[in-house]
């Protein structure tokens, strides 16, 4: 029964798939990756399940890795590096992504019977992969099989997306997706701040006053912060400002001090030495790379 739902998916990705994830149903997320590189981006909370192939992610020091017919899921915003496993364009990795949304989850607690609370991963860190079973599948390919009847997604897309958000509420990811939804949960407090560190990555910022935003003590804020991120705040912020330079450098190559200074490095020297240990090249070098390879990524990809 799995297989059919896999065979039925990668049909249905390989003929609705484009470079920007979108579809024509807000939250869903289609992905076609024909190639291995690593890619680098920042993540929102999601599900993703693998129809074809697979993918290894790091995060921090932790490694995750999912393969057709099992899933990730992702409860913050975070900057993680992977690569998809023995993709190519005859064989491409292929994988649907929901976004989680806190205002599809809150109403579902209601309903959801504190019996089958799962209690196996009960909050953070924010990452987890497991098996993806026909009753997860399921709703699942209903929901994207409506990209082919366009009349009928307003009305059961809605329906779809409730039952797969059901299912990991009472499965054994239930623990993290009740944080997305939980007005109060530490989760949400960290994601505040990891807000601001998104909008404000450039500046100068003290653990005390990210702390005060999350209404923490500094101890227990860096700890919530480094349980779901798998990094320190200052190594978060690091994260943002080199993956936002590689992005400026590809439209500008040739200023590469401009770049660093734009994202918040004062020292030229320091930004060289961190975006080489990052990017595993230097700045100028990296960036020429990507600007003449033949046939670049996607504009996205799922985690």
């Amino acid at each position: 029964m799995r297989t059919s739902y896999l065979e039925e998916l990668r049909g249905l990705i390989a003929a609705h798939a484009r470079p920007d994830l979108r579809t024509s149903i807000g939250s869903l997320l289609l992905s076609r990756v024909p190639t291995s590189e690593p890619d680098y981006s920042l993540t929102e909370p999601l599900l993703v399940v693998m129809a074809q192939g697979g993918k290894r992610l790091l995060l921090g020091d932790r490694v995750y890795e999912y393969r057709a017919g099992e899933c990730l899921v992702v409860t913050a915003d975070l900057p993680v590096t992977g690569h998809f496993v023995g993709a190519t364009p005859k064989v491409p990795a292929l994988g649907v992504g929901l976004v989680l949304r806190p205002a599809a989850i809150a109403p579902l607690l209601l309903e959801t019977p504190v019996e089958r609370w799962s209690r196996t991963t009960a909050g953070p860190p924010a990452i987890a992969t497991g098996a993806a079973g026909p009753e997860l599948l399921d709703p699942v390919v209903r929901l994207v099989r409506l990209l082919d009847h366009p009349a009928d997604a307003p009305v059961l897309a809605p329906l779809a997306e409730r039952e797969i958000l059901w299912r990991l509420l009472t499965g054994p990811h239930g623990g993290m997706i009740r944080q997305i939804g939980l007005a109060d949960s530490s989760l949400t407090h960290v994601s505040r701040v990891i807000g601001w560190i998104r909008d404000h990555y450039a500046e100068p910022m003290r653990i005390e006053d990210l702390a005060r935003l999350a209404g923490m003590s500094p101890s227990a804020f860096h700890r919530h912060f480094r349980a779901v991120t798998a990094m320190s705040p200052l190594q978060f912020q690091k994260r943002l400002r080199l993956q936002e330079a590689r992005a400026l450098l590809i439209a500008r190559p040739d200023d590469v001090a401009g770049a660093g200074h734009l994202v918040g490095y004062d020292s030229p020297s320091q930004f060289n030495r961190e975006y080489r240990r990052l990017f595993g090249a230097p700045p100028g070098q990296d960036a020429a790379r990507l600007r003449t390879t033949p046939t670049p990524p996607p504009d996205r990809h799922l985690p």
